[in-house]
């Protein structure tokens, strides 16, 4: 089954001041991994985030960003687009919990 892609207007933010190359490397993650199978964990790339209504997932692309994402019955949003090291900031500050 084929998912929705959607920027919430923050994530939208976020990739637009990444640099080109950087961009072109998140959205062609972002089409491989969560287009058809948004929630096949895998050891490193993609993890279900527990103790979190949302986001309920988070992808890994490249060792520094993260992008984090909730998945409906067809479609995907996008939430943010952060570095490994405001990952926690960002947790802490809009992670919504149980």
């Amino acid at each position: 089954m084929r998912f929705e892609i959607i920027f919430s207007p923050e994530a939208a933010e976020d990739l637009g001041r990444l640099k080109a190359f950087v961009r072109a490397e998140v959205k062609e993650s972002i089409e491989i991994h969560l287009r058809y199978e948004p929630t096949k964990l895998s050891k490193s790339r993609i993890k279900r985030l527990r103790g979190l209504s949302q986001p309920q997932y988070r992808l890994r692309i490249r060792d520094d960003l993260r992008v984090f994402y909730d998945v409906t019955e067809t479609s995907v949003e996008i939430l943010a687009i952060v570095s490994k090291s405001e990952a926690a900031d960002w947790l802490s500050e809009r992670g919504i919990g149980q």
